[in-house]
């Protein structure tokens, strides 16, 4: 039997749905709601055109190598490493 997912497990997991850090199943069981909900649908395509527009103003506003490494270095320094 297929998951079901109602409006509101739709909303709590749609950044994690656009991002692809859902299970295989889970990520198929929201993709059907959002192909069947009229409600969700606009905040799906909302949110995507927004990550779509944030990934293209970051390739074409890209800072320069040097500030990017002191600002990297100024994190480290800081305590902040990647995880």
């Amino acid at each position: 039997m297929s998951e079901r997912v109602d409006c509101s497990a739709a909303m709590r997991q749609l950044w994690d749905y656009l991002d692809e850090e859902l299970s295989e199943e889970r990520m198929a069981a929201v993709r059907r709601h959002l192909d069947d909900c009229q409600g969700c649908w606009p905040h799906y395509d909302f949110d995507k055109a927004f990550l779509d527009a944030l990934a293209r103003a970051r390739e074409a506003n890209r800072c320069p190598e040097e500030v990017r490494r002191r600002v990297l270095d100024t994190l480290r320094t800081a305590g902040f490493t990647r995880g």
